[in-house]
C-alpha cells in the first residue's frame, strides 16, 4: 500500500512539474513578443483559426529581419513603402512580407503629429482584404489588393515577426515577415 501511495505521489509530482514546465515555456514564449507588438499573434491567429489553419508563433529572428528593412527604408527612403528586392543584394527577400505605411496627421495650423496606430489595426487592415479576395478564382477583385490577406492565411506559414519605424516626417512603416513565405502565383493560400 505504501508503495502504491509513493508511486501515485511521484506520478502527481512529475505531472505537476511537467505542467509547470509547459507553463514556464509558454510564458517565456509570450514574453518574447515585444510590448509594441502584443496582440500580433492573436490578430493573425484569429483570422487563421477561422479557416482551420494552424496558428502562427512569434519569431524574434523574423522581427529582427523586419526591423532591418524598416530601418533601411527609414534611413534611405523616408519610410517609403517598398518590399525587399528579390534579386541578389544585402537586403534580398527570403521571407513572406506585409508592409503598412501611415502618414502623419497634418493640422491646418501646420502642426504635424504621429498617428497613434497599433499592430492590431495594421493586421486588421490587411485581414480586411478578404472582401477583395475570391477563393474560387484565387484572385483579387479588379483594381484591389488582397495579397496581405493571403500572406496572413498562407497555410504553410508557421512564424511571424514584425517591426515598426517612425521617420523624421512622422510617417511610419510597419513590416511583418512570415516563414515559410507564401503568395506563390497559381497556388491557393489554404
Amino acid at each position: 500500500m505504501h508503495k502504491l501511495i509513493f508511486l501515485l505521489s511521484l506520478l502527481l509530482l512529475f505531472s505537476c512539474s511537467s505542467t509547470t514546465t509547459k507553463q514556464t515555456i509558454n510564458n517565456r514564449f509570450v514574453r518574447a513578443v515585444p510590448t509594441a507588438f502584443q496582440g500580433t499573434l492573436n490578430a493573425h491567429n484569429t483570422v487563421r483559426i477561422a479557416l482551420g489553419l494552424k496558428p502562427l508563433r512569434w519569431s524574434s529572428k523574423l522581427a529582427l529581419y523586419a526591423q532591418q528593412w524598416a530601418n533601411h527604408q527609414a534611413k534611405t527612403q523616408n519610410c517609403f513603402m517598398q518590399h525587399r528586392p528579390h534579386y541578389e543584394s544585402p537586403f534580398r527577400q527570403i521571407y513572406g512580407e506585409n508592409l503598412f505605411w501611415a502618414s502623419p496627421k497634418r493640422w491646418s495650423d501646420g502642426k504635424v503629429e504621429l498617428q497613434q496606430i497599433n499592430i492590431r489595426e495594421v493586421i486588421k487592415a490587411w485581414a480586411d482584404e478578404v472582401d477583395d479576395y475570391n477563393y474560387n478564382t484565387n484572385s483579387c477583385r479588379t483594381g484591389e489588393q488582397c495579397g496581405h490577406y493571403t500572406q496572413i492565411v498562407w497555410r504553410e506559414s508557421e512564424a511571424v515577426g514584425c517591426a515598426k519605424v517612425v521617420c523624421a516626417d512622422k510617417s511610419q512603416l510597419w513590416v511583418c515577415n512570415y516563414d515559410p513565405p507564401g503568395n506563390y502565383i497559381g497556388e491557393r493560400p489554404y
